[in-house]
């Protein structure tokens, strides 16, 4: 029996309406699809982004590597070990070198290019984004015979244009930053933006990195540069006084501050930290302090937080985690954490070879939690098991 043209428009008409609506299925997933990479990228790059992760998990390290066994065995080692875990991001808090060139050596010791093109290799092998924090080995002390005698000023704007030309930190996987870019700095043609300090948040958690030296923060050793420091100290105070109020304006449970020097926090001290007096805060041993002014500082804006604030430097060579800031009447202030990363044992090998891992959890009292990572490929008196 043949159907007439009545019989079959509806069949016409319904096959039309499912290829209508399988096409707009197929835009729809599209879009979605678009949507959800595009979300991805923003998360990636957006410094006030995974707000809603109230857990996670970074890395920190630095003073690495002092020697060529540190350079070929001992951070392959460890960049290895921290691609293992899950990490929001790593920090080296600065030294890419000893502080003095290693005659012999086969790696890099000295401030040749070489030197920042072999960090540059070690941090893009991360997979999690890798931030850097200048260190006085790389740049103050340059100027040392035994590094080469070059100009501080020419190496540091070096370094701020291998590692800090874009707002993006470095590491397989990228995350964008805030930037310190009014030019309160000094370069070596004149005043430029401090790019170096970086500043971002995290699962309701502020981060920043400052640019503080040892060697006095540049006002001793081989040539001290007292204009260079004004204007930096200068900025690096109005930044770490802008990170409280930005973490305040963002509802920060927490900061955590990331600096190179260890700028002495009493009368106790590690390698080549300074002495100085925990109420006062002025130093006791006679050497120019590079350090008073910012310490002042700091300290107001962590009494007038509240909040926990860690503070992250390296320098000293010695990992511990302690609560070393007084107040004015000798009082410990508990909301205050110091963090001493590992660093070199150059005499040792892989020996301090190793990292810190810190569990963040901006829902938790103290919100940082702190979890010594001994790699297991550069323990030297005791063997792995």
């Amino acid at each position: 029996m043949r159907l007439n043209e009545c019989q079959l428009q509806p069949r016409k008409r319904f096959r039309g309406t499912a290829k209508w609506l399988s096409l707009t299925f197929l835009v729809f997933v599209l879009v979605a699809s678009a949507m959800a990479q595009g979300a991805q990228r923003s998360n990636s790059d957006d410094p006030e982004n995974h707000q809603d992760e109230s857990k996670f998990a970074i890395g920190l390290w630095g003073d690495l590597p002092y020697s060529d066994v540190q350079a070929l065995t001992g951070i392959p080692n460890l960049i290895a070990d921290i691609n293992k875990q899950e990490l929001a991001f790593t920090v080296h808090d600065g030294d890419l070198k000893a502080g003095n060139g290693t005659p012999g050596s086969v790696t890099p010791t000295t401030c040749v290019d070489a030197l920042y093109t072999q960090a540059l290799g070690f941090f893009n092998s991360l997979k999690a984004p890798a931030v850097f924090t200048t260190g006085d080995n790389d740049w103050t002390d340059c100027d040392r015979p035994s590094n080469g005698g070059f100009s501080s000023l020419e190496r540091l704007d070096h370094e701020r244009a291998l590692f800090f030309s874009t707002p993006f930190s470095l590491g397989q996987h990228r995350m964008r930053m805030e930037v310190q870019s009014t030019p309160l700095c000094l370069g070596v043609s004149g005043p430029v933006p401090c790019v170096e300090n970086r500043r971002w948040t995290r699962g309701g958690v502020t981060f920043a990195t400052m640019n503080i030296q040892g060697s006095c923060n540049n006002l001793c050793d081989t040539a001290p540069d007292p204009a260079e420091f004004a204007a930096r100290n200068a900025a690096t105070i109005a930044w770490m006084q802008e990170t409280f109020d930005v973490a305040k304006a963002r509802g920060s449970a927490a900061i955590m501050l990331i600096s190179q020097a260890d700028p002495g926090w009493d009368l106790s001290t590690g390698e080549g930290a300074p002495l100085r007096d925990p109420k006062t805060l002025v130093e006791t041993d006679g050497l120019p302090d590079g350090f008073h002014d910012f310490l002042v500082a700091l300290r107001n804006q962590v009494i007038a937080f509240r909040k926990p604030v860690a503070y992250v430097h390296g320098d000293s060579h010695y990992f511990r985690v302690d609560k070393p800031f007084l107040d004015s009447l000798g009082r410990r202030l508990e909301n205050f954490t110091r963090v001493e990363t590992y660093g070199d044992n150059q005499a040792n090998g892989t020996n301090d070879v190793n990292w810190l891992k810190v569990n963040v959890d901006a829902r938790s009292r103290e919100v940082f939690s702190y979890q010594p990572q001994v790699v297991p490929g550069n323990r030297v008196a005791v063997p792995a098991p």
